[in-house]
């Protein structure tokens, strides 16, 4: 007798703080037989499964010798086999699915299987990771528009695919996964025109007890973020709305009652912050 057909639903985790995960994606991994979860999925979320669900990590952690990703191709098959297997399989994907997630990828091989899934949305550290240090991406009297852009790009692609000079003239552009080449990412934006003195900022691990922010200019971010010790996970900005943070951060200050009652159930906000 054939198994019952399974389903996939590519959950969006959120940036970090678990009760940013939405509605849904609560209601799936509460119902899930099968979770895959990705590193940067917060690991309280998992304490929401069945006590009987099958809890697989499947990370990826770059280029690190010592903690092998688990290759695209071995998630993709994970997820079809459960399906077809007639389990409720749960993606758990930090931030959105579809924001450089590799949701995409995932969802067309599941059509090529013949697996049937959903996509559940997720707030995206390109949003909220800037929100949480005080910095909206748009504002009417600054920034009309926004570009998120993948500083790391698939090597496969032969080259970057960045029309840097087109992006020097966006008024917010926020970069996910561009810590390492953030120099060359400057570079490439001040050779486009941008102004050396607009302002930038780098939020690493935003929305999370272990969130902390740097701040600079375009010409100066790298070298602050390398004087602060900062790495990857961070998110960075660059755009005039980055000098509203002076006024509007408040995710790093004690005394918002949301904060303190964040950091006594130890999910939030971590030491004062440049």
């Amino acid at each position: 007798m054939p198994n019952p057909p399974g389903f996939v639903s590519l959950v969006g985790a959120g940036p970090g703080d678990p009760e940013l995960l939405t509605v849904k994606g609560l209601r799936r991994l509460q119902r899930a037989d099968v979770v895959a979860y990705d590193r940067l999925a917060n690991p309280v979320l998992l304490k929401e499964c069945r006590l009987d669900a099958e809890l697989v990590f499947v990370g990826k952690h770059g280029d690190n010798p010592l903690h092998p990703s688990v290759p695209q191709e071995a998630i993709n098959a994970l997820l079809i086999a459960k399906a077809r297997a007639g389990k409720q399989v749960v993606r758990l994907k930090g931030g959105d699915p579809f924001v450089f997630g590799r949701g995409g990828e995932e969802a067309l091989e599941l059509v090529r299987a013949g697996v049937p899934f959903e996509v559940v949305p997720g707030v995206s550290s390109a949003v909220a990771a800037p929100a949480y240090a005080g910095i909206p991406v748009t504002h009417r009297r600054l920034s009309a528009s926004v570009a998120i852009v993948a500083g790391h790009e698939d090597p496969l692609k032969g080259g970057s695919s960045h029309d840097w000079g087109a992006l020097a003239r966006v008024d917010t552009l926020v970069v996910l996964m561009g810590m390492g080449r953030l120099e060359a990412i400057t570079a490439a934006l001040l050779a486009g025109g941008r102004a050396p003195h607009t302002p930038a900022a780098a939020v690493r691990w935003g929305t999370t007890a272990e969130q902390r922010t740097v701040t600079g200019t375009l010409a100066t971010i790298a070298a602050e973020v390398r004087r602060a010790g900062l790495t990857a996970p961070a998110t960075v900005i660059v755009g005039e709305v980055v000098q509203l943070r002076d006024e509007l951060r408040w995710f790093d200050l004690p005394f918002h009652p949301e904060v303190a009652e964040a950091v006594g159930a130890g999910r939030a906000a971590g030491p004062l912050t440049p």
